[in-house]
């Protein structure tokens, strides 16, 4: 809509457009920002376009969010990415790193390690004994992968994330906590991206296995032998007791939590703050504390708002049935 030849140099959000921006409009909760609007083009969607003020050079799209996949690499291309090892990095002779991948200052790989073509391991990186990397993994400066770990290829790891950490596994000895070895493997699959200070533990005899495709957003916990399905979300602050179990695609919002040894079916939608201590079927989506079908939660809490209200009605009628019971 407008010019067509309409030139911009970056994607902004309506209130910090420039000029020479391309102002972005996904929810009409933002429509009243449009008057105050300084950008020449606009990216907004097919249902938002006919909107009055703002720009007029506009670009309607089904699904403005999805057009920022194929816009912004184009407005903020990858650098070209170096190869080799920096002089400052830290190499065992056996490790075994292709000759097309990265190894930034500072970073340490031990023995028997195995790094894939085209892997990027950042400033300060830590690559465990006998930990097998991918091709085109990019690990981002400071993470830890500790000894055995297996990542997939085109895994992203953001700074300050550990995996295959030893698992919080302890029993009881002449009222001693005594350590449980933690033995057994931690994997990342294909295609997982997992965001910055993230915790992995390794499995105590059995796996930890984040499913192909999965992304784990900042500051998640997945404790010893969890597994989770192909293609799952993990919000913010998501903590996950040992050896629970998910389907693929499941769906869990900020801060919620899980007990140990569980099952989560596929597609299942865990809400934000939720308390799962239960099992979830496949589909279901569960809120609260703890979590229970959301609809039902939601009726729920809807009574205990009310609660104020109904206390005063009891009195009321608490105090007209004291004074009936007087008179009689």
């Amino acid at each position: 809509m407008g010019d067509p030849d309409a030139a911009f140099t970056r994607i902004s959000p309506l209130r910090d457009a420039e000029p020479d921006d391309m102002a972005f409009l996904a929810d009409g909760r933002y429509a009243g920002e449009l008057p105050g609007c300084r950008s020449r083009t606009l990216l907004v969607s097919e249902g938002l376009c006919s909107l009055e003020d703002g720009p007029s050079d506009r670009l309607a799209v089904a699904d403005p969010h999805a057009a920022l996949v194929a816009l912004l690499p184009l407005l903020h291309p990858e650098p070209e990415v170096a190869t080799g090892v920096h002089r400052t990095a830290v190499m065992d002779p056996a490790a075994n790193v292709a000759e097309s991948a990265f190894v930034g200052a500072g970073a340490v790989v031990e023995a028997e390690t195995t790094v894939g073509e085209g892997t990027r391991i950042g400033a300060n990186c830590v690559v465990g004994a006998g930990a097998r990397i991918g091709a085109a993994v990019v690990l981002h400066p400071g993470v830890t992968i500790y000894p055995g770990t297996v990542l997939g290829d085109r895994v992203i790891v953001h700074s300050g994330t550990r995996i295959g950490v030893d698992g919080f596994g302890y029993v009881q000895s002449n009222g001693r906590h005594v350590k449980v070895p933690q033995a057994g493997g931690c994997v990342v699959e294909d295609d997982v991206e997992i965001g910055a200070n993230c915790t992995i533990d390794r499995g105590s005899i059995g796996r930890t296995v984040i499913g192909a495709g999965s992304k784990l957003d900042n500051l998640v916990h997945v404790a010893h032998n969890v597994s989770i399905g192909p293609g799952s979300i993990l919000v913010a602050q998501v903590g996950i007791a040992g050896s629970t179990r998910t389907g693929p695609g499941v769906s869990m919002g900020g801060q919620a939590g899980l007990i140990g040894h569980l099952e989560i079916g596929a597609g299942a939608r865990i809400a934000a703050q939720a308390g799962v201590i239960g099992d979830v079927a496949p589909g279901a989506t569960v809120s609260g504390y703890p979590a229970r079908d959301h609809k039902r939660y939601l009726r729920a809490m809807a009574l205990v708002m009310r609660l104020p209200e109904l206390a005063k009605r009891l009195g009321r009628l608490e105090r007209r049935l004291g004074r009936a019971g007087d008179g009689a």
